[in-house]
């Protein structure tokens, strides 16, 4: 195996139990409610996280990966002499690679073994990308190629998903080309997708489960005539509907991977309970 290290941060949502198959490390996102800080997805899970939702009185607030911690992971694995590729959420949703970017800088000197990507995306699209860098690394791939490879993954992979209000996209400010659904007419279960690193709206559709229906055309549209391809499921507090809509994609589009996976707190604090969407990879 060469011998790099890689690292990703806690929203792409790549299950345990692969995270530690392919040794990849997580730095986690900060979730903050009622003065309390928590680590996404270490101190806070994502059942606890919706439960509490349900009754709360103040919302939360979400805060990136900091400098310090980003810092403090890739020196560990400095330190063992290992070279850090870092793959991250998109830029433009949030600080989380200039997070890295600083802790890179403030290394000096070993800040040169550490290689950071831009994902353009996030959820499983962003832990596809990283799973690609991490079974190439596996199978012998230089550092080098897996840093191209990761760099030009984002033009393979995708996600929508269906949201049941705009609400919690719009006070967190990652709203971005969705803004032109809100004060539109009253259920109408918005659909999204990442585009150029931002979110954008794709369709309005009545019920919850034609919007299923609609996410699985949009995802076949963009596979279609592809091999080798990867889905993950991605949802907030609403497994049946993700397993149902997991366990049809697959079989429709044969696929040779299909994750399950929650939204972490973090993501959830901005895309809300109830959503459900998919993630896609493909090989031309």
């Amino acid at each position: 195996m060469s011998k790099f290290a890689i690292v990703t941060d806690s929203t792409a949502y790549i299950p345990a139990e692969i995270l530690e198959k392919h040794n990849i490390t997580v730095t986690p996102q900060v979730l903050i409610w009622d003065n309390e800080t928590f680590r996404d997805g270490v101190d806070i899970q994502p059942v606890e996280f919706y439960n509490r939702l349900k009754t709360a009185k103040t919302m939360p607030s979400t805060s990136q990966v900091s400098p310090a911690t980003m810092q403090s992971a890739f020196q560990e694995l400095v330190d063992q002499n290992l070279d850090v590729l870092g793959i991250f959420i998109s830029s433009k949703l949030s600080g989380t690679l200039q997070s890295a970017i600083q802790a890179k800088e403030m290394m000096e000197t070993a800040g040169g073994r550490v290689t950071l990507v831009d994902s353009q995306s996030t959820a499983m699209a962003l832990g596809f990308q990283v799973l690609a860098a991490a079974r190439a690394r596996e199978s012998g791939a230089s550092l080098a190629a897996c840093v191209s490879l990761a760099e030009n993954a984002h033009k393979r992979t995708g996600v929508f998903f269906a949201v049941d209000t705009l609400e919690f996209l719009h006070r967190g400010g990652r709203i971005g080309g969705a803004q032109r659904f809100i004060g539109s007419a009253l259920n109408l279960k918005p659909i999204l997708a990442l585009k150029d690193g931002k979110v954008e709206g794709v369709d309005r559709i009545r019920t919850k489960s034609k919007a299923h229906d609609r996410i699985l055309e949009l995802v076949s549209e963009q596979v279609k005539g592809k091999s080798n391809i990867r889905i993950a499921t991605l949802h907030a507090n609403a497994a049946d509907d993700a397993k149902k809509l997991l366990d049809r994609a697959s079989a429709e589009l044969s696929a040779v991977e299909a994750v399950f996976t929650e939204v972490s707190p973090v993501v959830g604090t901005h895309a809300g309970p109830g959503t459900v969407g998919l993630a896609y990879m493909f090989e031309e």
